[in-house]
């Protein structure tokens, strides 16, 4: 049986990017469960890899395309054919972010982990209830705590945000270096959180990502 129609169909079906260990393991797994396939369940990740390009390059007159997102692969409708696949959904999309959730979001994704008194600091703003729908949009969570006066809530991008902008990781982003290494403003001293508590909560960072 053909690796690339194997990998084919795995991606096919898949509703989520898929890592090159988790194909793998899909290939060897299916191997063994039909019986009598030797070379592919035992097939390593290198030849798996190599079944990907060449899957990429047969796909390259096609509308559908081989991609690299959040980390894994996934197959993706050409641009100029989405119009046709997105008629077929008569269910409301979710509404776009707005201007200033993805500056917020812009913000978030350079400078990770990242206070809300500091992502303030960059804005001029508050920016509370734009956290709470980031955080609901599934492309935010909690990442834990600074280890600071206060012990305020840090922020970080999801899997689904690079997902969701199709971004193979972190660097992927436009001139990630330059702008890491540029100074934030200092925020401002945080309240006593016994008397401002915050506004999203940890356990937000624990809900199901899409």
């Amino acid at each position: 049986m053909e690796l690339l129609r194997i990998l084919e169909s795995i991606l096919f079906t898949a509703n989520k990017p898929l890592d090159l260990e988790t194909l793998k393991t899909l290939v060897n797994r299916g191997a063994e469960a039909q019986g009598g396939l030797p070379e592919l369940a035992t097939l390593g990740a290198e030849e798996v890899a190599a079944g990907l390009e060449q899957l990429r390059t047969e796909l390259e007159s096609s509308s559908i395309m081989l991609t690299e997102v959040a980390g894994g692969y996934r197959l993706a409708t050409r641009d100029p054919y989405f119009p046709w696949v997105r008629a077929m959904f008569d269910e409301a999309r979710p509404p776009k972010l707005s201007q200033p959730a993805l500056e917020t979001l812009a913000v978030i994704a350079y400078r990770q982990p990242i206070s809300r008194a500091e992502i303030e600091a960059v804005r001029g703003v508050a920016v509370g209830g734009v956290l709470e729908t980031l955080v609901d949009r599934a492309v935010v969570r909690v990442a834990g705590r600074a280890d600071v006066p206060g012990r305020p809530l840090l922020y970080e991008t999801t899997p689904y945000f690079l997902e969701h902008f199709g971004l193979r990781d972190l660097n992927d982003l436009p001139n990630v270096e330059e702008l890491k290494r540029v100074k934030l403003p200092d925020p401002k001293p945080e309240a006593d959180p016994n008397q401002q508590p915050e506004l999203i909560h940890e356990s937000a960072g624990n809900q199901t990502e899409n």
